[in-house]
């Protein structure tokens, strides 16, 4: 089955060709014309992408994207906008936004970047799970291909020794603070899988790009910075003890801090 798409544009004059071109890529395209019938929409049907209008006539787009988020949808969001200043792209992907494409587009490009944002974005069930973890883990790998310290038993979680360190499962597409998912979305979780495969090391803002956004990224880094202080918030909100450390100029690397320390 192909993926679903939730198409949110009051105008039949973009809406209805646009379809209609999803629909010949193989996608299932559902489509709403106002706001409040796209979040709820969203929350009960769980589309893979939303395809965002922020004109809509009943409540800006920016506060659907935002509603959608706060109940829980984990897909990605690509805003299509005449509005084109950079504050307002800004605004987008701090709301929760994964892409931000400005009128008129390109029929190419944003099937482009309605492909990329798919390979990317295949949710996680938004249901917290409480996860256990093998208190004698010894350092190094186990004989399953665990990460050091780590010993699966389906999903992995931190030590009372190691504090509220963040745990990253890649095949759940999951993290973990004390035991509790962090509601993530999929950049959000994509950015922290990268910097925590490479734990203490300096990943560069042009890896993440490159691997995050697509070496064929059309838009802003700036979209990187936005993305990486939601995810700060979200470690800090969960009291997690692990830091994503700026290196200016370079990249980012994520460190465990030592409670007391």
């Amino acid at each position: 089955m192909g993926h679903t798409l939730l198409l949110v544009e009051d105008d039949d004059g973009i809406a209805l060709p646009l379809t209609r071109a999803l629909e010949r890529e193989g996608y299932i395209v559902k489509r709403e014309a106002a706001g409040e019938p796209a979040v709820r929409r969203a929350g009960v049907e769980l589309p893979d992408l939303i395809i965002l209008d922020l004109g809509l006539p009943d409540m800006d787009g920016l506060e659907v994207c935002r509603q959608a988020r706060d109940n829980g949808f984990a897909g990605a969001v690509l805003i299509l906008t005449a509005r084109g200043s950079e504050i307002d792209r800004v605004v987008g992907l701090d709301v929760g936004a994964d892409d931000y494409m400005a009128k008129p587009f390109g029929l190419a490009e944003l099937l482009a970047r309605v492909r990329a944002l798919l390979r990317r974005s295949v949710p996680a069930l938004a249901v917290p799970r409480t996860v256990e973890f093998a208190a004698t883990a010894a350092p190094g790998r186990h004989s399953d291909g665990a990460a050091p310290g780590l010993q699966r038993r389906g999903v992995t979680a931190p030590t009372p020794e190691r504090g509220g360190h963040v745990v990253v499962d890649t095949e759940a597409r999951q993290a973990f603070v004390r035991g509790v998912e962090l509601p993530l979305t999929a950049k959000e979780f994509d950015v922290l899988a990268l910097v925590e495969a490479d734990r203490g090391t300096v990943v560069t803002r042009e890896q993440i790009m490159d691997q995050v956004w697509d070496q064929n990224w059309f838009g802003s880094t700036k979209t990187l910075d936005v993305t990486m202080a939601r995810l700060r918030h979200k470690l800090d909100a969960a009291e997690c003890s692990t830091r994503i450390v700026t290196v200016r100029g370079v990249g980012f690397r994520l460190e465990d801090v030592t409670q007391g320390a």
